[in-house]
């Protein structure tokens, strides 16, 4: 069987045993902010499990797509020196929320194996947790295996839980022996032993304890299976094959990097963990840039960049030095494309975005070198024969720099590397990259918070969608510090409503502002939001009176307001199918901002857009605003809406029911905002800016409508104001501003002319032409001129410097100057002397005391540096340097 057999095979047999299929959930998980990335396939069931959600299925089946690269769960650096590690790998996984438990979850697992996959019944062999009873009795009773292969073992290895405290319970593990060929020399060798003769298979958790922070557990009213097996450990036991990485779905990655390098896959142990470090990696920058993660230098991105660099690190070690990453995406995209179809849409973006991060990583690579060159020459001439932890965390972290090929030039160089010092700043730099990015915290934390404050107050009815003003009753009052019963004058206040017409902010809309009032009181509505999904918070400033617990009244939104918010909405999705027709259908959203003066809108594309790609989109965007199509919401069970045609928008977390917003043949997503009636109602829609967010990932920001309309009466404003200046009227402003510029130009050349001319001549320290200064060494006079020459570019310099060689006939020129926040230098050696001293070596030394580097010919060099400030103390060492150097 293939991989993708297989896993048809585990889906098609849970669905004919009742389960529906579930597709995978994106790597990147919704509303979770404990997780970086998804890495075991209950993980989109979290809140069912808890209570949170509801579903209207009691038992599911689901292949998930997992990532392991950070936590407690983290195989990167492993990756590649075993046969089963990997960062990117598929969970098989059958669920049971509170419908069957333990005996059938087992029975389950027991046919799969040995009907449906043919797998020897007497190769397999089960672990249960230690006081489980009824499971080691199923196990044997049940499905009839020997006792003595039903092993008992303590809550770390058979007992799981989702965190410190909530649902928990023992599991039980299906093992595979691969038989006596892959036993260790252990004598007590078993299913407990760490070779690789026994293969844990599969996990079937038993959720059947709540834990409380005492530590204690109470039996759950409904029991719950969690099941999770590793798909390419089943298909490497299936094939036959001695690691995961020689199956079908990753070996045709590793046989395509054999095509291009010289090196073959099974003939050393060294180039092998190189080949399944990318077989892997690849594997995991395809899935990570088809869910809408951009290389980057923080959060989710900078895992990836890792990843990708990694890969590339290793390539390098095959002797591939040539970008080749970008290649092997459409070998995965193949491998996978059966069970995701996606990669193939996206392939074009992915390709994209792997070259751009291949090209940045050369241009990392060769600063590095000559970054960590410069830092092995500033250490050895203290003497110290040590490169700190902290300089090699900010060549990996500030730079890119792979820490294993940082190590390998300073052993090289006869150092040592300090990786306590580099790993302590690592650990502290995890921890802050878990910080940075911006997942659900803020409101999980807000449900937290409400959950105790609200008690027993039954959820808000949201009547937004039909109406802009309703009656309805203060169920609660919560002021700062206080959920007392009411509020008065000049309070801060949070008000649930029986009834709302608010929208709360969600899916990138913001809320609605408006008023609540009665007869006795008014207050002034500034946000609103449902950190539960089930209460609607109404922050208020009360502007009138006192509003109580229990009061009759009126909610009324700010309908210009909604109005504007509802065209920006409706415009965003034209502007998302705009730019699907436009650029490809590799272009996903990556995120989205609704407002009422402005709408942003984030995409996945590996380049920019130039003027005709926005006016191209601008013009698609208000063509269809002038055909007045109708925008038509229906809501609709998940399964029926994707079925449709509509798109369901990354990172969203949705129900069984959706909202599916159409505009005509044009536009179709699941959407919960509001939207315009009909698409005239937009009225016009204008790019305001364009430009990139990350790696891969662009942002657009446009306005619609009133917004649109101050927009033109703005340019227009400016356009006087110009005309004005330059005494000409806007029709004739473009010739005028080119003879403007055509002037500049031809006056900054005269400037440079005469800067040159000047610089050429006599600038140093007061002193009225530029005598060179004597070095001797070993008997023998060098002239030197040392010049600090004011306001100089390089091209300035490199003048000077050609001029002072043709005056001296035989010698040294060091010139230098300050440009803003760095330092400029340039040296010369007449032709007679760069037998004895080069300056590219001159160069080296002084750009390393003004904090830079640079390099050239033996006759001439320039160089740059960040210290400025430094530039003296250059200027002053240049003697002892070429005493060094010549000596």
């Amino acid at each position: 069987m293939t991989g993708s057999q297989v896993r048809r095979s585990f889906l098609d047999y849970f669905t004919s045993k009742g389960h529906t299929e579930i597709a995978s959930a994106p790597l990147t998980p919704a509303n979770d902010p404990t997780l970086l990335f998804t890495n075991a396939g209950m993980v989109q069931f979290k809140d069912v499990f808890t209570g949170l959600d509801k579903r209207s299925y009691k038992t599911a089946t689901s292949s998930q797509k997992c990532l392991r690269v950070s936590g407690k769960h983290n195989d990167l650096d492993t990756v590649g020196r075993t046969a089963r590690h990997h960062t990117f790998f598929e969970m098989l996984g059958n669920f049971s929320f509170g419908d069957y438990f333990k005996e059938q979850a087992i029975e389950y697992g027991w046919e799969f194996l040995t009907q449906m996959l043919g797998l020897p019944a007497e190769r397999l062999y089960a672990t249960v947790y230690t006081d489980d009873d009824d499971a080691a009795r199923i196990w044997e009773e049940n499905i009839g295996l020997p006792c003595d292969r039903i092993a008992r073992f303590g809550e770390k290895d058979n007992f799981w839980s989702m965190g410190d405290t909530g649902p928990c319970g023992p599991c039980s593990e299906i093992h595979y022996d691969r038989g006596e060929d892959y036993k260790c020399d252990n004598p007590d060798c078993g299913i407990d032993c760490e070779c690789d003769r026994f293969l844990e298979l599969w996990n079937l958790v038993f959720m059947q304890y709540e834990r409380d922070q005492a530590g204690k557990m109470t039996p759950l009213p409904n029991p719950s299976i969690d099941t999770g097996l590793g798909l390419e450990r089943l298909v490497s036991v299936i094939q036959g094959k001695e690691t995961n990485f020689e199956t079908d779905l990753i070996l045709p990655v590793i046989r395509h990097m054999e095509r291009l390098t010289d090196a073959v896959y099974g003939e050393s142990a060294s180039t092998d963990i190189s080949f399944r470090v990318i077989g892997d990696h690849m594997r995991a920058t395809v899935f990570l840039i088809a869910d809408g993660i951009m290389p980057s230098n923080e959060g989710r991105g900078y895992v990836l960049r890792r990843i990708v660099r990694r890969a590339l690190r290793h390539g390098r070690m095959l002797g591939v030095t040539e970008p080749f990453a970008h290649r092997l995406v459409e070998t995965v995209a193949e491998i996978m494309k059966d069970c995701y179809p996606e990669l193939l849409e996206s392939e074009k973006l992915i390709r994209g975005a792997t070259l751009g991060e291949e090209e940045s990583f050369g241009d990392t690579l060769e600063n590095g070198m000559r970054l960590i060159e410069e830092t092995i020459h500033t250490e050895k001439s203290k003497g110290s024969n040590v490169i700190s932890g902290a300089e090699l965390f900010k060549l990996y972290d500030t730079y890119g720099f792979p820490i294993d090929l940082a190590v390998e030039i300073v052993q090289e160089a006869g150092m040592k590397a300090d990786m306590p010092g580099y790993e302590k700043l690592m650990t502290a730099q995890r921890e802050e990259a878990r910080k940075s990015w911006t997942g659900a915290a803020g409101t999980a934390s807000a449900a937290e918070v409400l959950s105790s404050a609200v008690g027993e107050v039954p959820g808000t009815e949201f009547v937004g969608y039909e109406v802009d003003t309703v009656i309805t009753r203060v169920l609660k009052v919560i002021t700062e510090g206080n959920d007392g019963q009411e509020a008065p004058i000049e309070d801060s206040v949070k008000l649930i409503l029986e009834k709302t017409p608010f929208y709360a902010e969600s899916g990138g809309q913001v809320s609605d502002t408006g008023t609540i009032a009665n007869d006795s009181f008014e207050a002034k509505v500034t946000w609103v939001g449902k950190p539960d999904g089930t209460h609607w918070i109404h922050k208020a400033i009360v502007e009138k009176g006192t509003v109580r617990e229990g009061d009759r009244v009126t909610a009324k939104i700010d309908t210009d307001t909604r109005n504007d918010i509802r065209r920006n909405h409706s415009a965003t999705h034209l502007l998302h199918s705009a730019l699907r027709k436009a650029l490809g259908p590799q272009v996903k959203q990556g995120g989205s901002l609704v407002d009422a003066d402005r709408l942003r809108f984030d995409y996945t594309h590996y380049k920019a857009l130039d003027s005709d790609d926005v006016r191209r989109i601008e013009k698609l965007v208000n063509g269809k605003i002038m055909e007045n199509i109708g925008v038509t919401t229906v809501e609709m069970d998940m399964d029926d809406a994707v079925a449709s045609g509509a798109m369901a928008l990354f990172g969203e977390k949705y129900g069984d029911k959706v909202r599916v917003v159409t505009m005509g043949e044009f536009s179709k997503e699941l959407c919960g905002g509001t939207h315009a009636g009909a698409t005239g109602d937009i009225g016009m829609f204008k790019i305001i800016s364009e430009g990139g967010v990350a790696s891969g990932l662009r942002r657009i920001e446009a306005v619609t409508g009133r917004g649109a309309l101050e927009l033109v009466f703005s340019r227009e404003d400016e356009l006087y104001e110009i005309g004005a200046v330059l005494k000409s009227p806007a029709a004739n402003l473009a010739e005028k501003v080119k003879k403007q510029s055509e002037r500049l130009k031809e006056l900054e050349k005269e400037n440079r002319n005469l800067k040159e001319k000047l610089a050429s001549g006599s600038f140093r320290s007061g002193t009225a032409d530029n005598e060179p200064v004597e070095v001797k060494v070993n008997d023998e006079v060098y002239k030197v001129v040392i010049e600090t020459i004011e306001d100089a570019d390089a091209a300035m310099l490199r003048s000077f410097v050609d001029n002072q060689k043709n005056r001296i006939k035989s010698g040294l020129v060091v010139a230098g100057s300050k440009e803003g926040d760095k330092a400029l230098l340039a040296v010369g050696v007449t032709d007679d002397m760069t037998g004895k001293v080069q300056a590219g070596k001159i160069i080296k030394e002084i750009a390393a005391i003004v904090g830079g580097g640079g390099g050239g010919r033996p006759d001439f060099a320039q160089a740059g540096g960040k210290n400025p400030e430094k530039l003296d103390q250059a200027m002053k060492a240049v003697p002892s340097i070429i005493e060094k150097l010549v000596g």
